[in-house]
């Protein structure tokens, strides 16, 4: 039996989660794709436009993720989302917390790698701060709070929390593609209802957004969850997922990797650190982002304006890190890729954080308002 690479496999794993990160971050910055922009849009003026790209990149993702799945191509249960323990008190709290500090961060996980790319300096520290939260909350004073008040609270299931394996039990692989195709056939049919979503020169930008979105979402638990999967880790004898760092099969998350970057640059020398695919895809973003406003011209450099703006900015970063880790996820980390795989605690956070951007919107009106 030849020898494994697993330093080749490894980079393999990294290099292709870089060109997927890049890809997105050329995608967001070119489409304006924003789920904190999207719930906005919504609170603010009533319009669905974005929210629709959105959901369209959902049901790509979910669509593309089923097929997967139900080929026998990735393994769904080892994932950090379908456990049987359903936190639902740290989904919701989680959530919101995350939600409510995206409103005042000026955007989610993705939007702030996005604009970093573009010049955004203020984006440059709110990723450090939420890096610094999200550790803290992950082993630090943070995660006190999130184990003995919120992580204690929990249902355990007899099956998966995923919903093709609540309906079907052992016969989960054969619902998935049916569960799958179901949800987003509805998503589908509700985004292209939308007149102002199919308008013109619109859709294009609509369509591109979504699908391009949606569909590295898919490609990246193809590269982590087939590309990168070992059966017996020579090391250990056991089977793994080759440069993570959870030790299971990833997608695309912007919460805990912002951790994790920052312990990288800061043990650089410490050989047990290395470039995962959760840093990986995080610097791709950055560096698709950042080609992406050269080339189109939009590339220019922003600071705060207000002491104010400073201090909305520093208190939506430590939410969104403690928030972030205590939910598992953010608008992509469990917006998109956790419900992509159609499990309960992802649509818990993805109500908590819509509660929790509703909330933010409300008190940003009422400061306007106060002021005037």
């Amino acid at each position: 039996m030849p020898a494994i690479d697993l330093a080749g496999i490894g980079m393999r794993v990294v290099w292709l989660a870089f060109g997927l990160g890049a890809a997105f971050g050329m995608t967001a910055q070119r489409t304006h794709f924003c789920t904190m922009g999207a719930l906005t849009d919504i609170f603010n003026m009533g319009d669905w436009n974005r929210l629709r790209q959105w959901l369209l990149a959902m049901a790509v993702a979910i669509a593309g993720t089923s097929l997967l799945a139900h080929f026998g191509v990735i393994d769904t249960a080892k994932s950090l989302y379908t456990g049987m323990r359903l936190n639902w008190l740290s989904h919701l709290a989680g959530g919101a917390c995350f939600g409510f500090g995206m409103v005042l961060a000026s955007g989610c996980g993705n939007k702030t790698l996005v604009r970093i790319g573009s010049g955004n300096l203020k984006s440059l520290v709110v990723f450090i701060v939420v890096g610094l939260s999200a550790f803290m909350t992950l082993k630090g004073a943070l995660a006190i709070p999130r184990t003995t008040l919120l992580d204690n609270h929990f249902i355990t299931l007899a099956t998966h929390q995923d919903l093709p394996s609540i309906l079907a039990g052992a016969g989960a692989a054969a619902m998935q593609l049916v569960v799958g195709a179901a949800v987003a056939l509805m998503l589908l049919a509700f985004v292209f209802a939308s007149s102002a979503f199919r308008a013109g020169d619109v859709v294009r930008t609509n369509v591109i957004a979504g699908v391009v979105i949606g569909s590295i979402i898919v490609a990246a638990w193809f590269v982590s969850g087939y590309l990168g999967y070992v059966a017996e880790d020579p090391n250990t004898l056991q089977e793994a997922f080759v440069a993570t760092n959870s030790g299971r099969m990833e997608a695309f998350s912007f919460v805990a990797p912002f951790a994790y970057t920052l312990d990288l640059l800061m043990m650089w020398t410490d050989v047990s650190k290395i470039v995962t695919f959760g840093i990986a895809a995080t610097l791709g973003v950055v560096a698709g982002s950042c080609i992406m406003a050269l080339g189109s011209g939009v590339f220019r450099w922003e600071g705060f304006g207000s002491v104010e703006d400073v201090g909305n900015h520093l208190a939506g970063a430590v939410l969104m890190g403690f928030g972030g880790v205590t939910a598992l996820g953010c608008t992509i980390g469990q917006g998109l890729s956790g419900v992509s795989l159609l499990t309960l605690g992802s649509m818990l956070t993805l109500a908590g954080i819509v509660a929790g951007a509703y909330g933010a919107s409300a008190y940003q009106m009422w400061r306007v308002n106060r002021q005037a």
